[in-house]
């Protein structure tokens, strides 16, 4: 079992930054790829970034924008949030993936709003 704290949300005007963090925790597994998806109001949840391995990707709206990265050896990753926009306004969710059976397991979810 994995469990996942995400950090970091918050309210922040457009333009600004903000900076999350999700730490895994657990014993017995492996984890292949972390990342951030978001969910806004009424619309379906979609991916933000991943990093596993050697690769990471991005939405193409988020690109030049966020910056996704893991410590491996703490377990956890970030996603660095510059050039914020009203529409990066989301609750935002951390995932990861283990290496055998590749098994999801999200967050809890962190609210990140940005206003005019």
């Amino acid at each position: 079992q994995v469990q996942l704290v995400e950090s970091g949300g918050g309210l922040v005007r457009a333009g600004g930054s903000l900076r999350l963090s999700c730490a895994a925790s657990g014993s017995g597994f492996s984890i292949a790829t972390m990342g951030w998806y978001r969910q806004a109001p009424g619309k379906q949840r979609e991916l933000v970034a991943t990093t596993g391995g050697d690769s990471t990707n991005y939405a193409d709206s988020v690109k030049g924008r966020f910056t996704i990265s893991r410590d491996n050896a703490k377990n956890t990753v970030y996603l660095q949030m510059n050039s914020l926009k009203p529409e990066d306004t989301a609750v935002y969710y951390c995932n990861a993936r283990t290496t055998v059976l590749r098994i999801a397991y999200w967050g809890q979810g962190t609210q990140v709003t940005v206003s005019q």
